[in-house]
């Protein structure tokens, strides 16, 4: 089964970076490993959350996709976590940005974008999506069918988790960057893909790569930070940061920073 994964932008739609990323079985002449399939919206204008949730989930639906993974905080800070300018999952895992009580960000440039992330996620709840909600990976096995499931990803600490010297930011990233990032990851995680990625797209296929375990019920395949996602105030809280692990094949070498 494929997952959908989604680096968030909101000036224009050629910025998001969306990938489907499926898992290949081994057969005789290769052996297991992701399929990456780019997926590119080019329109006009900037990009909207209502309408980004829409085409989101109607892609999923044409794919029969059940998680989404989206790089973007899902919710605001619980008033009573302890913090005082951050969700537990961004102390955790030090996020640059930190998303505080609703409407309150660090640093403030970032209050635009925050707001945007949370708005495609709660539209994406309308459609009947739910954010992630337990460390145990979603649904029941005799629910995996009917379950869609929203999960929130962070390349930048993704690359970290797999011991990869993560990407760095798009306004900063030479080409020399992104091939090298490239090789290490496929040399890591074996990926065919339908077209040379992009720094947005890249980012996608790291942040993406744990919903493959969760889609599998595999609780040793993906790691989970944070605390769960409530409702307080009027508000969504909190909620689960899934990063991916290193796969058992590929314990012993030596990506580092």
């Amino acid at each position: 089964m494929a997952v959908l994964s989604v680096d968030l932008a909101t000036r224009r739609w050629s910025d998001l970076g969306i990938v489907v990323l499926d898992r290949v079985a081994a057969s005789s002449s290769s052996e297991d490993h992701v399929h990456c399939e780019i997926i590119c919206w080019n329109d006009a204008g900037p990009v909207e959350a209502e309408v980004l949730a829409g085409r989101l989930n109607h892609l999923c639906g044409v794919r029969g996709i059940r998680v989404l993974l989206l790089d973007g905080p899902q919710a605001w800070k619980s008033s009573s976590n302890g913090l005082e300018h951050s969700r537990v999952s961004e102390r955790q895992l030090n996020t640059a940005a930190k998303t505080g009580l609703p409407g309150m960000v660090k640093p403030s440039t970032y209050r635009h974008f925050a707001e945007f992330c949370v708005d495609v996620y709660d539209a994406l709840g309308r459609r009947g999506w739910r954010r992630l909600a337990t460390h145990e990976q979603p649904g029941a096995p005799q629910e995996q069918n009917q379950e869609r499931v929203l999960v929130e990803s962070y390349p930048f600490a993704a690359w970290k988790s797999l011991g990869l010297k993560p990407l760095p930011a798009k306004r900063r990233a030479k080409i020399s960057d992104l091939a090298e990032a490239y090789g290490a990851l496929r040399a890591l995680v074996p990926f065919t893909i339908n077209r040379p990625p992009n720094h947005d797209q890249l980012q996608a296929i790291v942040g993406g790569l744990p919903g493959l375990a969760l889609d599998e019920h595999n609780t040793a395949g993906a790691r989970i930070v944070g605390n769960p996602p409530r409702r307080e105030e009027g508000h969504w809280r909190e909620g689960f940061i899934v990063l991916p692990v290193v796969p058992k094949s590929a314990v012993g070498l030596r990506w580092l920073h």
